[in-house]
This record gives C-alpha cells, structure tokens and sequence, in this order.
C-alpha cells in the first residue's frame, strides 16, 4: 500500500514541480508581422492647394458715375464685348437757400458782363468805322499830293488796330454770353430737379467666361478704379500650392503631380509643375510655427472632361512625384531601426526573431526600398521596441 502512495505523491510533485519551472520560462511575445514584398513605390511631397482661373479680370469703373443694380450672378456666363452694366452720371450737388441765392446773383453778374461787353463791342465798333472812314479820306489827299507817305502809313495802322480791337470785343461778347448760360445751368440743374435722359458709360466683359465675385451689387455711387466684378475664363485653370522651402528645392519645372481629394469617389488627376516661383513667404501654421514656404503653380494634363466640375478656389491634394518605380523591394518604414549606424529589422524565423542590418533606398513616410538584405515573403516584425532582442521567441499577433 505504501508503494502506490509513494508513486501518487512523486508523480504530483513533478506535476507541481513542472507547472512552477512552465510558469518561470520566457513566454514568446506577442507580435505584429509584415511582409517583404515587390511593387511600385512613390516618393512624394504632399501638400494642399487650391485652383484658381489663370486669367482674371477685375473690371473697374473707368469713371466716377452712379452704378446700376446688377442684374446678374457669380456664375453667370457673358461673352466677349457683352455689356454688363452702364455707368450713369454723377447727380448735381443740392442747393440749400445760401448757395441758390449766390447762384442766382452769379447768373445776374453774367448778364451784366454781357451787356457791358455788348456797349464794349458797339464803341469799338465806331472807333473801327471812323478810322475805315479816315483811311479813305487819307488815300484820296495822297493820290493828289497833299499828304505824305508817312500820313497814310500811320493812318493804316490805326485801321488795322481799331479793326483788331472790334474782333476781339466780339469774341469777349462770346465769352460773357457762354459765362451766363453756365451761369443758369447751375442753378437749373441741381439734385432737386428731375433731369432728361443722360449718356451711361456702358461697361463691356473682356473675355468670354463667367462672372467669379461680384464687388458691388446694388445700384450706387462709385468712384474712378472701384472694383465692381470678376469675370475669368474656369475652363483654364491652374493649381497653386505652397509648399515648404526645403521641399521646394527638391522640386523642378515638368515634374508630375498628382492632384488627390478633389472630389468624393474620383480618380487623381494628372499635372505638370510649370512655375516655383523664387521668393518665399512666412506662414503660421495650425500649431503656431512659421513656416517659410514657397508658392509652386502646376497645370492640369488630364483630359478636361475629367475636372470640368472643377471652379475656381477648389481645394485639391498635391502629390509631386520625386521618384517612382513600378517593380520595387519594399518594407514598411514601421519596422525599421537604427543599429550600429545602419538600418535593421528583425526578421520573423521558426518562432524567433533574428535581427538583421539592411541596406535601403529610397523611402516616403510609410514605405522603404529594400536594396540589400531581404527577400520576397520574408516576416519582418513591426514596431520593434527594447523588449525585443535577437534570437527571442516570439509569436505573431492574429486579429479576429
């Protein structure tokens, strides 16, 4: 009976001795695994711009006038020569009771002036009909010797002279009579008084496109260079992009860009770099640092069917393609690490993770080109941390 009893209690201490050293061992760690895997690979800036029309027209009044109501809507279409709206005259100035007063003293001052012009003429006129009259009389004593060469020299120019001074109080006749008729216009035509049909100054569209901002709508007053409407052609768009400084020297004119997000469920759009234009400019950014950037135009090359929906200011996402292959080694750039100043990973062999120095290429934010040191469909671990060290057992995580 002892025997039995011992074996039960050696082969329950060996259980119990075998549960502790189980319990003791390193477990595996649990770990997230990615492939080694070939396929195209971009490297790219990604930045946000927007569209906007390559030709704008900011049509102002050419003159200060009274602007009409407007008629028509952002979006509108005109054609080239279109008249848009008409410019009417500026009203006359009221005349409170003083200044109506002083006008009509003014029209009684003009009338004045005029008629002293008239008597001014009528003497002038005597004066050059006596001296016509006395250059006669001279030339019959000089043709019968009874007078000299010098008599009818003097004689003559007095002619000459009254005759001059008779046109120009004439003319000063003129003068006075349009003085009173500005005179009396003035007090007619004031802002009190209805006036007849006036000439408007018509305001044409320049180009054939749409209406984009309308400056000023409602009929009023507007002055010399006031802005009034947009107009610009939609179907020749470009997109502009600012981007970092330090991007934009990686940058260059014909590079392709894709254009992403520019609408639900549409496929990108294809451009060119056209213009990195050289002067940057600070900006603040969402977190409050100054950033200096740089303003990059790009063209579209896609078809236009396939952003006609576009307009100006459209939001889009720019991807400027700096290097890209269709058939490339990669990894995701989560599971490296730098080891002894060169890349590594730990690759995922018979339940253990081996750590191996690499060689990569070309890299964007989420993958890297693998130049040296892995094959195709090998295990890499992802987010290696300290607790992770060479010939460790591990086990890859399944999700449900």
């Amino acid at each position: 009976m002892k025997l039995p009893r011992q074996i039960g209690l050696s082969g329950l201490a060996a259980i119990v001795i075998a549960a502790l050293v189980y319990g003791f061992l390193p477990q595996a760690r649990l770990v997230d695994v990615a492939s080694v895997s070939r396929g195209p690979l971009q490297v790219t800036v990604i930045e946000e711009g927007k569209t906007r029309v390559i030709d704008r027209y900011i049509i102002s009044a050419p003159v200060p006038g009274v602007a009409c109501r407007m008629d028509m809507n952002v979006g509108d279409s005109v054609t080239k020569d279109q008249i848009l709206l008409g410019l009417d005259p500026m009203q006359s100035e009221v005349l409170d009771p003083r200044r109506r007063e002083e006008a009509k003293a003014r029209v009684a001052a003009s009338a004045s002036a005029l008629r002293a012009a008239e008597e001014n003429a009528r003497a002038t006129k005597a004066n050059a009909d006596y001296a016509a009259t006395e250059l006669t009389r001279i030339r019959k004593l000089f043709e019968t010797g009874h007078v000299s060469q010098d008599v009818i020299d003097k004689a003559s120019t007095v002619a000459r002279s009254t005759d001059a001074a008779q046109r120009s109080t004439n003319f000063a006749v003129e003068v006075a009579r349009y003085e009173l008729v500005a005179a009396k216009t003035a007090l007619k035509y004031s802002a009190a008084q209805e006036i007849g049909a006036a000439e408007k100054v018509p305001i044409r569209a320049p180009v054939t496109g749409q209406i984009l901002k309308i400056h000023h709508e409602c009929k009023g007053v507007v002055t010399a260079g006031q802005p009034i409407l947009e107009v610009g052609d939609t179907s020749r768009l470009e997109v502009e992009i600012d981007v970092l400084s330090e991007d934009a020297v990686s940058i260059i004119p014909g590079m392709r860009v894709l254009f992403h997000r520019w609408g639900k469920n549409q496929q990108p759009l294809e451009g060119r770099v056209r213009t990195i234009e050289p002067v940057g400019f600070t900006k603040i950014s969402a977190l409050g640092v100054e950033e200096q950037r740089v303003l990059i135009i790009a063209d579209f090359v896609s078809p236009y069917e396939q952003w006609s929906r576009l307009g100006d200011g459209y939001r889009v996402e720019a991807h400027f393609i700096l290097w890209e292959e269709e058939d490339v080694l990669q990894i995701p750039a989560s599971v490296l690490f730098r080891y002894h100043d060169a890349w590594a990973v730990f690759v995922l062999e018979n339940g253990r993770a081996y750590r191996r120095a690499i060689k990569i290429g070309q890299r964007n934010g989420l993958v890297a080109q693998v130049l040296d040191g892995l094959t195709a469909e090998e295990k890499v671990i992802k987010y290696p941390d300290d607790t992770i060290n060479d010939g460790i057992r591990v086990k890859m995580r399944v999700y449900d």
